[in-house]
């Protein structure tokens, strides 16, 4: 992979690409103090609206407690139709590949018995769930909604190419920034797009709602979904309140609903009403104190039974987080082969495996030019960026590999991609990437689009929101845009 950075605004510093052209002009003749302006009204309305992530270790003068305000950058990120296509095309055959494979691998295990992943990458993999083994759930989807990480790079020839980074798969997170990140850029900007045809993304909730009431048991006629929340003082509360908000369905906690005769109930004033599904934003290990984590208070004793009876579905699947785990990752585009008959639309990034001794020796011999990360590790956390961290930080990570090998992959460290972004300084490029969020029910759809996370700090690679990242708007032109 070729070492410079694909600007994704600017093809040199005199040619704007071509579906730039348009916001570019506009952007060159907006006058600095109505840009800040309007910064410091986003600000306002996103600090009145609540819209807040958990920064941990945070010490910046906007964080309030460990809530922190997450930094909107009034540039988007522009994607022409032709590159959408493609990479909706991908992520579609990849996330079906990813469902069939769960599947396989809480029923006949084909794809150990070819050979293809060894059994205990599967088998002892912290995220699997022996208790899931033989269960059949509504369409054989197990994750309804998936969070696929991309992030362009050059490839050999300097041309900037898509790869996917990681998959999230168990409850990806995000997807009301992505709303908002719109409405407020419309609410900003409505001059731009009436300049630009711009995919829009607001029919999301109503794709949701759709998803989720096509994979409920054949019990019920018409389904009731709720959103289950850990409560308010996780770090994506805002989310899973919006949510409900938008798709309106009920947002309960463990302690509003119960199990009888393995049918799920929630506590109403009028007395116990029937769930038929349950868009949970709560890990496995906390679901049911009978099954999983006995001392949990978050989940409802009862339900794995009531879900492994066909009583109640779970969005995504208990044991879902099996695939995408970063130990699994490096297999996908085999699955795809394995499960399609397809050659995979999407690469990986080139991923060595801790676990190979092989791999081990050119980890351990390059650390100081890799990202090396924990393969249960989530949020940037974990994680070692090579080229931005210190000998005593390599060495000290060096110990921990070596202790614990299976524990770790590495990759090159990609040069991610840039867009022009509001800074101190004024407008400079930082590193980003984009979530896309694809539904899978009784159909996979998508709306054009995902969230865009930005790395604000100069250099700095890791966009993840919890380490202090922003997040811009996404732009899908759609046929016909003004160039």
């Amino acid at each position: 992979m070729s070492k410079h950075t694909f600007d994704e605004m600017n093809a040199s510093p005199d040619e704007v690409r071509s579906h730039y052209q348009s916001y570019a002009r506009w952007l060159a003749e907006q006058p600095p103090e109505v840009m800040a302006d309007r910064r410091e009204e986003a600000e306002v309305i996103f600090r009145r609206v609540g819209i807040t992530f958990a920064v941990y270790g945070d010490k910046d003068e906007d964080a309030v407690g460990n809530e922190r305000l997450i930094p909107f950058d009034l540039i988007p990120r522009i994607i022409p139709s032709h590159e959408w296509r493609s990479m909706k095309e991908g992520l579609v055959q990849r996330v079906s590949a990813l469902n069939r494979f769960i599947h396989d691998v809480y029923h006949d295990q084909e794809i150990i018995k070819a050979g293809i992943i060894p059994a205990e990458q599967i088998l002892q993999n912290a995220q699997f769930r022996p208790e899931m083994m033989g269960v059949n759930v509504p369409c054989d989807v197990y994750s309804h909604i998936s969070g696929v990480d991309m992030v362009r790079a050059p490839n050999a020839d300097g041309v900037g190419e898509y790869y996917v980074l990681e998959d999230n798969l168990r409850v990806p997170s995000g997807v009301s920034y992505m709303l908002e990140d719109r409405k407020m850029m419309m609410r900003l900007f409505p001059e731009l797009f009436g300049q630009n045809r711009v995919a829009p993304v607001a029919h999301y909730p109503d794709l949701l709602l759709e998803t989720l009431r096509a994979v409920a048991p054949t019990t019920s006629d018409d389904p009731t979904v709720v959103v289950l929340t850990p409560g308010m003082h996780n770090s994506a509360y805002f989310e899973h309140a919006f949510l409900a908000q938008q798709m309106g369905v009920e947002l309960v906690e463990g302690q509003d609903l119960i199990v009888k005769d393995n049918f799920v109930y929630m506590r109403t004033t009028r007395g116990p009403q029937r769930v038929d599904v349950i868009y949970r934003r709560v890990d496995d290990d906390f679901l049911d104190p009978l099954a999983f984590r006995p001392s949990s208070t978050l989940g409802c004793a009862g339900l794995l039974d009531a879900y492994r009876n066909g009583n109640v579905n779970i969005c995504n699947a208990v044991g879902t987080g099996v695939a995408d785990d970063k130990s699994i990752y490096p297999y996908v585009p085999k699955m795809i082969e394995f499960y399609l008959g397809q050659k995979p639309i999407l690469n990986n990034v080139p991923t060595f495996m801790g676990r190979n001794p092989e791999d081990l020796k050119y980890i351990l011999g390059n650390l100081k030019d890799l990202v090396v990360k924990e393969v249960h590790g989530a949020g940037g956390y974990g994680m070692l960026v090579g080229p931005a961290s210190t000998k005593a930080e390599i060495e000290e990570f060096r110990k921990a590999i070596v202790a614990k090998p299976d524990g770790y992959i590495g990759q090159p460290t990609l040069s991610l991609s840039t867009c022009p972004t509001y800074v101190k300084s004024g407008i400079a490029p930082r590193h980003i990437d984009l979530r896309p969020f694809v539904l899978s029910g009784s159909e996979v759809q998508m709306v054009p689009g995902g969230l865009t996370r930005v790395a604000l700090k100069e250099g700095s690679l890791v966009v993840n929101s919890s380490q202090g990242g922003g997040t811009k708007d996404t732009w899908i032109l759609e046929n016909g845009a003004t160039p």
